[in-house]
């Protein structure tokens, strides 16, 4: 069994796809949010909590040590919103800061693995995180993945890098690619099946129960990892630890 450490945890997405192999076991998390804490604190009641990656990991290190550590680093500069916005800055300010707190912890921990999420962006931050992870002895292997690619009913464009300890690189999969609008006007892809899988998963009209907090709740569904992409990302590190 892989043991998992999660940074940036939110609402556990990465992690719970991880679970779904069947070969991961979530040991840690680390998240700031209180309202994510708390949907942590009821899925994952056993798993021991911290709440800042700028002071983890307390002492004893030792204690903390596992065998993957996942996360991805808050992204509002380098985010497609930040883009439409004309804000896309890349990789710098609060961003940067906390993409070195978790490249230290990733470094003062050495996992066999670590796994980065963040949304499709510009290549140079792209190009800077593969080379911080390069500079502290990690392989590495930017996997680009929709979650239409594993099945889901939505876009949700995002970048995993996967890296490894020893050397080991995963290649990089091609899974389908995502339909265009265009596609979907010209009936190429049925957008009424979208509309219909959409409204079965979110069951009420815009997603978000009446009764629930919506804002906090919503920022939360934003910011999460789909749980099957992190699903189909631990069956490739499982199958590239068994050869």
């Amino acid at each position: 069994m892989i043991t998992v450490g999660s940074l940036f945890a939110g609402i556990g997405g990465l992690e719970l796809g991880l679970e779904w192999t069947g070969g991961f076991e979530t040991v840690w998390q680390c998240e700031i949010d209180d309202y994510a804490t708390k949907v942590l604190e009821k899925h994952w009641p056993d798993v021991r909590r911290c709440r800042d990656v700028r002071t983890f990991p307390p002492e004893p290190i030792d204690e903390w040590q596992c065998d993957l550590i996942c996360g991805g680093f808050p992204c509002k500069q380098t985010s497609v919103a930040a883009a439409i916005h004309g804000r896309r800055r890349g990789l710098g300010g609060t961003d940067s800061r906390l993409w070195y707190a978790q490249l230290g912890i990733i470094d003062a921990l050495r996992p066999k693995w670590a796994i980065i999420e963040n949304p499709a962006g510009a290549k140079t931050w792209a190009r800077k995180i593969e080379g911080c992870l390069e500079a502290i002895g990690y392989a590495v292997s930017r996997q680009p993945v929709s979650s239409w690619g594993v099945g889901g009913p939505h876009l949700r464009r995002r970048v995993f890098w996967i890296a490894n300890r020893d050397g080991q690189r995963l290649p990089i999969a091609r899974l389908p690619d995502p339909p265009t609008f265009d596609s979907i006007k010209r009936g190429a892809v049925n957008g009424n099946a979208w509309r219909k899988t959409l409204s079965g998963v979110l069951r009420v009209a815009d997603g978000i129960p009446g009764r629930m907090d919506r804002r906090a709740r919503i920022e939360c569904l934003g910011n999460a990892v789909v749980p099957q992409v992190a699903q189909w990302i631990g069956q490739r590190i499982l199958e590239a630890d068994a050869k």
